[in-house]
């Protein structure tokens, strides 16, 4: 039979408390709670402010989860696994009473054969065990649970080792690539036999591109390797405006002594061919062409949702970032879910993979709000020493037939000053974010960790990278390298980030002439993004954050970090905009407001809101990759503005009016690149394929009245749910159907033929049990998640709030 990969979402059981008796397969669960997979048990607790603000005011403990699988028949005489993508964290696991083994790292994928185990006279029970006592072992939100998707593999006695596929390709011109596919094989039938595997390309047109096949053999219990080289003609390239993806399928026949004949398609996946290369004076090369990386640093969470993500969350996410101009993703800072390098590899985005946020010396974790004294150091150090081969290499072979993963990353700011590494030759050292450090924190203390351990670890580590995969560069994120790179820390890399040390990029591009350099972690000023611009031998960068994240909060109640451009709900911010004009090659402008004095500085609070005392002075921002706007209010010129090439915006002060506020600007012309004024355009005479209006764009701000609506739609269900989820949109409207800004009605929500999963509104403050059915709106608009239920029903979604009309959506 092929290879069956059977996800286990359902039949689960959850109790939250240690019971030491769940792991026996005769104990009674009947009573435990029902939930599907997967499942993060964080969110459905109350916020508090006695557990960590570094983990977002959630609370961990202890967890059972009891999953059940009905065995068949036509797996008898197969191998059997179970696949966990995630579980935060120590979990245990057993299978039928049987201890498999424990797994302490809370990120990284993993798997327990169960062949031995496994049943067919009744249902099998897998009992796990997780253990996240210790809340304060994080700097951002975690989770608790089985995490990501869990699934049993089938497959036969002879197969590939898992993720032992290893897919490369390399472009000596542009007519053809040159393929090698490694194919490591295990023989566990209990004979020897001659195997042949066979690797086929197929192309995004489904039609078969290469073919190649090999002969090895093995004796019962040996693995060996099944070397396949083919060679494409004219191939369509994967690339970040056209994410080409190839399909290989690998199959596997082997003939016992009795001469039973046994085929089957072992491995199914999707794989690119590129080229990707690093220059140290000219940056990024993707295909031969060069490539800035306009990136985002992202965690792993979506707010009510906590570390439970389903893949249309973000899907969503991540067309609003393409759209904005993003074509890079940070794994901050650590592994993520598998699907997510699916996505990027399907929407074009390169990925930088972390592994590691913490080596073995323990960072500094606040727990009553960002740099409050004292830290708690709990974390993944202690698990370190012994588990860091094995979830490097994991990682590395999970990942590496990805085309969008470009770059292994090794470590997150583990040479941040004094936390704990320090050296005698800096006598006090300051970090990014040490304003409320005492003084002790920051001298020299002999006694704390050397930082010349640095240099060991870090060629350790790229040393088990490289062995797993050689094709790919290594990096890592410095945090101080004014020390560390004079201590061999980025000697073994092949490509240096600095996070925040823009002003170092000269100096160490001379010192490190062989290395390619790039912005790992990046504020969001103009001047960190010309810093780009200016320097050919920088790759890009990678702003922190595309997106809101749980923890790192500054304190109560406030539970998360809003340094993305997205809300926890996927909604834009005004700096999404911003970011936008600076990125996007697709014409844009947008209108964001404030009060005159308090709106003047590029990170100023703004609105997109036309709603002020009569009179007031209103400093009007807009963000926009055109030359010229011209502002209008109420249909009257106000203005038109050159943008200037060291603003990151266009601005002027007007007194408020109600009504419309507008601003227009010209397309350039696709023959010289150059616009036009708004006023030869709307009234020029000369000849024209187009009408004149067509080459103009606006965007407005309208004076809107008290809500009394709520408009619903679920932008991304053309046709059902995506991907088993109904993300609903709720905005609150005026009587002229305008999105009022400033409203925070409490809404409550009620679900036909459906199951809640949680409502979002992307306030940081608002510390409302993600278990609730009501939410207040946040700038105007809240996310509903609903779940369908099994059953040909479509869900029904009403939406109630105080003096509005219920709203209904029916899918």
């Amino acid at each position: 039979m092929d290879k069956l990969i059977l996800p286990l979402k359902n039949r689960c059981r959850f109790h939250l408390g240690n019971v030491p008796d769940a792991w026996q397969a005769w104990f009674d669960d009947s009573d435990w709670q029902e939930v599907s997979l997967p499942h993060d048990w964080s969110v459905s607790l109350p916020f508090s402010r006695e557990y960590s603000s570094g983990t977002g005011y959630l609370a961990g403990g202890v967890g059972w989860y009891r999953i059940r699988i009905t065995p068949d028949e036509a797996w008898r005489g197969k191998r059997i696994s179970l696949v966990f993508d995630g579980v935060y964290k120590n979990s245990r696991v057993w299978c039928n009473s049987y201890y498999l083994g424990c797994r302490p790292f809370g990120y990284i994928s993993f798997s327990y054969d169960i062949t031995e185990q496994f049943r067919f006279d009744r249902d099998n029970v897998i009992s796990v065990c997780v253990d996240h006592r210790d809340i304060s072992d994080s700097r951002w939100f975690t989770g608790s649970g089985i995490t990501r998707k869990v699934s049993l593999v089938v497959e036969e006695a002879v197969h590939p080792v898992e993720n032992g596929i290893f897919f490369s390709a390399s472009l000596p011109d542009s007519e053809k690539a040159d393929i090698l596919v490694q194919n490591e094989m295990i023989n566990e039938c209990g004979q020897t036999v001659n195997i042949t595997v066979t690797n086929c390309l197929i192309s995004p047109e489904k039609e078969a591109a290469a073919s190649a096949s090999t002969t090895i053999t093995l004796e019962n219990g040996e693995t060996g390797r099944a070397d396949n080289r083919m060679t494409v003609s004219s191939p369509a390239l994967w690339s970040t405006d056209s994410p080409s993806l190839y399909t290989l399928r690998t199959s596997v026949s082997y003939t016992l002594p009795d001469g039973t004949v046994t085929e089957y398609t072992a491995d199914i996946q999707k794989v690119g061919i590129r080229g990707v290369s690093f220059h140290p004076d000219r940056g990024l090369f993707l295909n031969g062409q060069p490539v800035l990386l306009k990136g985002v640093c992202v965690h792993h969470d979506a707010g009510c949702l906590g570390a439970a993500v389903l893949p249309a969350v973000w899907r969503r996410r991540l067309r609003k970032l393409k759209t904005m101009g993003c074509n890079a993703i940070r794994m901050s800072h650590n592994p993520h879910m598998p699907e997510l390098y699916d996505l990027c590899d399907e929407m074009g985005f390169l990925v930088m993979d972390e592994a590691f946020d913490e080596w073995e010396g323990p960072k500094n974790k606040w727990w009553q709000g960002h740099n409050v004294y004292p830290p708690r150091n709990q974390g993944y150090f202690a698990d370190f020493p012994q588990w860091h081969r094995q979830d490097l290499r994991d990682l590395i072979r999970r990942d590496r037939n990805h085309p969008c993963v470009v770059l292994w990353s090794i470590g997150n700011e583990i040479d941040y000053p004094n936390d704990p590494y320090c050296h005698p030759s800096f006598s006090s050292m300051t970090g990014n974010n040490d304003a409320n450090k005492p003084l002790q924190e920051r001298m020299y203390n002999p006694d704390r960790p050397d930082a010349r351990r640095l240099a060991v670890l870090s060629a350790r580590l790229s040393a088990i990278v490289r062995e797993n995969d050689p094709t790919r560069p290594v990096t890592l994120a410095a945090a101080f390298p004014e020390l560390s790179s004079r201590l061999g820390f980025l000697d073994p890399l092949d490509v240096i980030g600095y996070n925040y040390k823009e002003q170092l990029y000269e100096e160490s591009h001379r010192r490190f002439p062989e290395k390619a350099i790039l912005g790992s972690e990046n504020s969001h000023s103009l001047a960190a993004w010309k810093a780009v611009l200016d320097n050919e031998y920088i790759s890009g960068q990678f702003l922190w954050t595309g997106i809101d994240y749980l923890g790192e909060a500054s304190g109560w109640p406030v539970h998360g970090s809003g340094a993305g451009l997205l809300t926890l709900a996927g909604f834009e911010k005004p700096g999404y905009y911003r970011r936008q004009s600076f990125w996007s090659d697709a014409p844009m402008l947008h209108l964001v407001t404030a009060p005159a004095g308090e709106g003047d500085h590029e990170f100023s609070s703004v609105s997109e809101i036309w709603n002020y005392p009569a009179g007031e002075a209103v400093l009007v921002k807009c963000y926009t990759n055109l030359p010229e706007v011209s502002f209008f209010l109420n249909g009257e010129l106000l203005e038109t503005i050159q943008k200037k090439e060291n603003k990151d915006c266009i601005s002027l002060t007007v007194p408020f009016v109600p009504g419309t506020l507008e601003a227009r600007a010209v397309l350039p012309e696709e023959r010289d690149g150059h616009s036009d004024s708004l006023d030869s355009c709307l009234n020029s005479t000369e000849p024209t394929d187009s009408h004149p209006e067509d080459r103009v764009i606006s965007d407005s701000l309208t004076t809107a009245g008290c809500a009394c609506q709520i408009h619903l739609s679920c932008p991304d269900a053309c046709h059902g749910a995506e991907d088993g989820i109904y993300q609903i949109e709720a905005e609150l409207q005026d009587y002229a159907g305008r999105r009022v800004y400033t409203d925070s009605t409490l809404l409550t929500v009620e679900v036909r033929n459906g199951r809640l999963l949680g409502l979002e509104n992307g306030d940081l403050a608002d510390i409302t049990d993600y278990s609730s059915r009501s939410r207040r709106a946040y700038r105007g608009q809240l996310l509903i998640l609903v779940a369908p239920e099994a059953g040909n029903s479509a869900p029904v979604v009403s939406v109630s709030g105080e003096l509005m009309k219920t709203a209904r959506i029916e899918f």
